[in-house]
């Protein structure tokens, strides 16, 4: 009994120095990026992957979008989480089962952080379109999509501009080369001030959402 009792006060005495070795704090052109993680058997080269994508994508996001962005983010690999990544209140949570499969697939990371650069809040647009414009910001500032054999889809006869991600992603890259460079920024501007409503299309480019979608199955290429 006393070897039990002496074990579990060793374990506690040890524990948040193992907590503590699984954190990094790195500071770089004035963004902070700390890194947690509860999987041991997480490749130290993905990490640094991981972490150096930040540093790229983040500053680039925030210039083009947000540049009252969080300077503070934090990310965490955990092994209870069983999605692929999901983020809030700047802290980006990725499934350490997704990055033991998909090790390529590093532009996650640009992906989630867009969410925290797009700041929306209690948006009063609707999430096909906060998820589309994430996925339009991968397409466009993704270090690796090519190695994570990541596209954007080929227009089918089902989709819909609601659809969401990838689908929305290339509609948005067709209008912002198509018809209006800009119009996303704009658009992601407004859902950030709460101003956003349907008619923000039309006042930008002329065409409602559904007229554009018409002239998009029309003429679908980038």
């Amino acid at each position: 009994m006393k070897k039990i009792v002496l074990l579990s006060i060793l374990a506690l005495l040890i524990s948040p120095f193992t907590n503590l070795k699984a954190q990094e704090t790195i500071k770089k052109n004035g963004y902070t990026l700390t890194f947690e993680s509860n999987f041991d058997a997480l490749n130290p080269q993905l990490k640094k992957r991981l972490m150096e994508t930040f540093f790229i994508v983040y500053p680039k996001l925030a210039k083009e979008y947000n540049p009252k962005t969080l300077k503070a983010v934090k990310f965490f690999v955990d092994t209870a989480y069983k999605g692929v990544a999901a983020t809030s209140d700047g802290k980006v949570t990725f499934s350490s089962i997704w990055m033991v499969k998909h090790p390529e697939d590093i532009d996650v990371v640009t992906h989630e952080v867009m969410h925290i650069v797009q700041d929306y809040g209690n948006s009063v647009g609707p999430g096909w379109l906060t998820e589309g414009i994430a996925d339009y910001a991968r397409y466009k500032f993704g270090v690796d999509n090519e190695g994570a054999k990541w596209a954007l889809p080929a227009l089918k006869p089902e989709h819909s501009y609601k659809n969401s991600y990838r689908i929305t992603a290339r509609f948005f890259a067709w209008i912002e080369k198509n018809v209006k460079a800009g119009t996303i920024k704009t658009v992601d501007a407004s859902l950030r001030d709460h101003s956003y409503t349907n008619e923000i299309w039309t006042k930008l480019t002329g065409k409602d959402l559904d007229a554009l979608w018409a002239d998009y199955v029309k003429n679908p290429a980038l």
